[in-house]
């Protein structure tokens, strides 16, 4: 399978942009006539002018004597849209990794950094930019339409025109984001805003911009540009840091890898060289793995963590499986993601048809009606699977355990306690997979923006792709056939024979469990240094204007 360097979330405006371009364009306002220092911002704590205030203050918790000295608190805003769960769910990563490198590393990490994370097409964008989430949940069910806007919006004149589109109608609106008072938003979710200044001044806006979507590199950057230099220019003399943080795996759209960022960091070798083709600098690349949630993190050393790990997933998994109310069982996991996309149920019953006929066959050769297999379904947000699925509907038969959940928060728990992994190719789930050695059997992808993550579980042996129930059903079957039987083979390297365990080894060689906190490392250190730098230009500027205060007092004498 080849791997496609196209666009994910540009499909949305290859088909609704041009119907409403001279619609939307009547509304917005002049770029070249905004003043960031004099403009009058919408958005203030005090009153709701704004159609985002709504949404913010939802997320805001203000305590009546908060008051947060910017010089005590580096703050950073991290730009992602939610087209699929992977960007918050990153951006949730970090702003966890730096909280625990405040908390476990006081000393070298004295100052706490706080994480304005924003959805920033949804709460910001002009029609019709606000509606992706919607529109990507619609064309993601549909992979012709998928596949042919994302390969449109891959090429050459997809980019350009969108850059141009963008700037006209977002320019003004993603400034007032980029300009919001960014001292906030605390390991807790809530945003504490200094109340002696509500106001956005660009001297309250964030000292870094991360992004985690690739949709928002090259308007954010010009953007913060334009503020760097009184809106002189919007493409050279950018001063506030600017960070990517890919978080896609196997194959990534062309707008991730922008040469005029401070660095960009790649989970993997391919995107590596995507980045290099995109005229990103070596200098500027960084590859240490996916930003993944802290249930998955490592311990230590890349090297040290993996053995850790692997100690951790042999003598812990009856434990977790005790805990979680499982049976100590061989165990399928069936995920659906936080949307329940990808045909669960389907799945789910060719799944468990197929593991109750392992079960009869077992039974009968030890003369015993015990349990034999399990399978566990999550279906996310899917309430109609998890129903139809529920043992209290469906006859799953005697001899497996089946549990069916909705949304889960220890997606980590469940993959430690399970044999094998059913699952849509997304980035963020393989990643977690394989830090916990668990084989993978794709189940789909998205064209062109998860067809790379195929390649890349199937290339380090971890697991495979199966597009249809009845393959998936017959790969569990293989898998477990053939671990039985050599568990029941007299030999010295069961590895050799034993496919599941091979590939759960291939796993864990494959796994990146340390680069949450890696990644967080590097952006702390650059972003205290950012402060220190500002200190010192303040001290500078203070030091200039006494001296000038001075000699014109001496003058006037």
């Amino acid at each position: 399978m080849q791997i496609v360097i196209k666009s994910s979330s540009t499909i949305l405006w290859s088909i609704v942009l041009a119907a409403v371009v001279v619609t939307t364009a009547a509304f917005q306002p002049s770029s070249s006539s905004f003043n960031p220092r004099s403009s009058i911002v919408r958005r203030s704590v005090g009153g709701l002018s704004s159609p985002y205030d709504a949404h913010i203050l939802h997320a805001i918790a203000i305590k009546d004597n908060d008051v947060i000295n910017s010089d005590e608190v580096a703050t950073i805003q991290i730009l992602m849209s939610d087209t699929g769960g992977g960007h918050r769910a990153s951006a949730n990563a970090l702003r966890d990794a730096f909280t625990t490198l405040h908390e476990a590393y006081p000393r070298q990490y004295p100052m706490r950094i706080t994480c304005d994370i924003v959805d920033i097409y949804t709460d910001y964008g002009p029609f019709p930019y606000n509606q992706f989430v919607p529109a990507y949940k619609i064309m993601a069910e549909y992979s012709f339409l998928w596949k042919w806007a994302y390969e449109t919006g891959g090429t050459p004149f997809g980019l350009w025109f969108y850059d141009v589109m963008c700037e006209l109608l977002c320019f003004n609106p993603f400034m007032e984001c980029i300009m919001r008072n960014s001292i906030s938003q605390g390991e807790g979710g809530g945003m504490v805003v200094n109340k002696k200044s509500s106001s956005t001044t660009p001297s309250n806006r964030a000292d870094m911009v991360i992004s985690v979507h690739p949709l928002c590199q090259s308007i954010p950057l010009k953007i913060l540009t334009y503020l760097d230099t009184d809106g002189t220019s919007r493409s050279l003399g950018r001063t506030t840091p600017f960070v990517t943080v890919v978080t896609d795996l196997g194959g990534a759209h062309p707008s991730w890898f922008n040469p005029g960022v401070d660095k960009c960091f790649v989970p993997s070798d391919v995107l590596r060289n995507c980045a290099l083709e995109r005229k990103v600098q070596r200098n500027q690349i960084v590859q240490y793995g996916l930003p993944i949630r802290r249930g998955f993190w490592g311990t230590g050393s890349s090297s040290g963590s993996k053995v850790v790990d692997e100690i951790k997933t042999r003598v812990d998994k009856q434990a977790i499986r005790n805990q979680l109310g499982l049976e100590n069982l061989p165990t399928v996991l069936i995920v659906g993601g936080g949307d329940g996309m990808g045909g669960i149920v389907k799945q789910a019953l060719a799944v468990g048809e197929r593991l109750q006929k392992l079960a009869s066959v077992s039974s009968s050769t030890s003369s015993s009606n015990e349990l034999s297999y399990q399978l566990v379904v999550v279906c996310g947000n899917n309430k109609v699977a998890q129903t139809s699925l529920s043992p209290n509907q469906m006859d799953w038969g005697s001899n497996i355990n089946v549990h069916i959940y909705g949304f889960v928060n220890n997606m980590d728990e469940f993959m430690r306690a399970s044999d094998i992994l059913v699952t849509k190719a997304g980035p963020g789930t393989i990643a977690e997979a394989s830090i916990c050695g668990l084989p993978c059997i794709l189940s789909s992808f998205l064209p062109g923006q998860e067809e790379g993550n195929v390649d890349y579980v199937v290339d380090a042996g971890f697991g495979c792709y199966q597009g249809n129930p009845e393959g998936i059903a017959d790969t569990v079957e293989e898998w477990f056939a053939n671990s039985t039987a050599a568990a029941t083979t007299d030999t010295n390297d069961t590895n050799s024979n034993n496919m599941l365990e091979r590939m759960r080894c291939n796993a864990l060689t494959a796994s990146r469990p340390d680069a949450t906190m890696d990644i967080a490392r590097d952006l702390a250190d650059m972003l205290y240094k950012r402060k220190e730098d500002l200190k010192k230009n303040k001290g500078n500027n203070t030091m200039s204007l006494s001296t000038s205060q001075v000699t014109a007092t001496m003058m006037a004498k």
